[in-house]
């Protein structure tokens, strides 16, 4: 589908709605970022993501920090600048500095190198690694 189609919250139905003021609310912002819109052309999908998203996202073994930061590294890894910008942004607020920032892309870009290079060699598993 395009994302040609954005769902503005005065345009939306009562459902979209209820998932713009949640996500509003949980976030603490006056209005909801243009993918929210944009998945808003299928109420469902909408529905179905945000709930996954704040259940994954929501504080727990892992700091909201430390699952922003997994979140632009994955984003960086999969090539998509929309979530690398709102990930980022995310991470800045939670307390991302740009000395976190530098490092993370670094620990990003040897990841992806070496994980290149596994693959490419196709190097044996480690009898130690090996999960039981």
């Amino acid at each position: 589908m395009s994302s040609n189609h954005l769902t503005e919250y005065c345009d939306a139905s009562p459902p979209v709605r209820a998932v713009f003021d949640d996500i509003m609310r949980t976030r603490q912002v006056e209005q909801v970022n243009n993918f929210w819109k944009c998945l808003a052309a299928h109420p469902p999908t909408l529905q179905r993501i945000w709930e996954s998203l704040k259940e994954i996202m929501a504080p727990g073994a892992l700091d909201p920090l430390t699952k922003e930061l997994i979140y632009v590294a994955v984003s960086v890894t999969n090539n998509c600048p929309y979530c690398i910008a709102s990930h980022t942004a995310a991470a800045r607020k939670a307390g991302m500095t740009d000395a976190m920032f530098g490092e993370l892309q670094a620990v990003v870009g040897m990841a992806n190198e070496t994980n290149r290079l596994a693959n490419g060699y196709r190097v044996p598993l480690d009898d130690g690694f090996k999960l039981e």
